[in-house]
């Protein structure tokens, strides 16, 4: 039986290091973060992604946030993980156009609301937020290209989106995404759960740059390819 390959470890690195290691390969630079079951599931059986990660994707989830300018996240998921503010700013991409309740308390300029013209709640979030806080992507549905071109205009250049697998998805199809960091847990759960990405087929190739290993658990650093038509 051969030997295990070595792979460097999470446990080996300060936080200095670990940020050196999650430095943008490029700017600007549009990532998406995830955490996954070896089996695909992106939600444990409760629907959250809280109950599969652990302390060395907690770690690495903060990490990305301390060195993102950003964060991008879908309003489904911030109203099922119940996102808090926090110190770093951020876009709430919404076909509703409506503040999710758990960030509420949090006024423009820190919180952008990304969303459409035929936004329902689009005059009440317009009043909350303030109209220069609101950017209109397009009629229907957001436009993801204009949202990279519109955060990058503000001065944003590490830009970091959490989920959901609907939104990531959708950025991966229009070519938005530069970058993947997945954390693999070593668990297998089986049911139906979401994986990191959801929706209609795509196809689009990735490229392994780093691995760190903590106690089975891989840390990945992927780059992403255009999507194949």
């Amino acid at each position: 039986m051969g030997q295990v390959s070595t792979l460097p470890q999470l446990s080996d690195l300060d936080d200095d290091a670990l940020h050196a290691h999650y430095a943008p390969l490029g700017v600007p630079w549009f990532r998406l973060n995830f955490v996954s079951t070896t089996d695909g599931a992106a939600q444990g059986p409760d629907g959250l992604s809280g109950t599969i990660n652990n302390a060395a994707d907690n770690r690495v989830f903060h990490a990305l946030r301390d060195v993102a300018d950003v964060i991008v996240v879908g309003a489904g998921t911030v109203r099922a993980e119940h996102y808090r503010p926090n110190p770093k700013p951020m876009v709430v991409v919404s076909r509703s156009g409506e503040v999710p309740p758990s960030l509420r308390e949090r006024r423009g300029g820190d919180l952008l609301m990304a969303t459409c013209g035929q936004a329902p709640h689009l005059d009440e979030t317009r009043e909350r937020l303030g109209a220069d806080n609101v950017l209109l992507l397009g009629e229907y549905a957001p436009d993801l290209p204009t949202l990279r071109r519109e955060l990058l205009a503000r001065g944003f250049q590490d830009l970091l989106c959490e989920g959901g697998p609907h939104l990531a998805r959708d950025l991966l199809a229009n070519g938005v995404v530069d970058e993947l960091c997945l954390t693999t847990v070593p668990r297998l759960i089986a049911s139906q759960h979401l994986r990191i990405t959801a929706g209609p087929p795509i196809d689009v190739g990735l490229g392994l740059h780093a691995l760190l290993e903590d106690d089975g658990t891989l840390l990945g650093r992927y780059t992403v390819e255009a999507p194949k038509a």
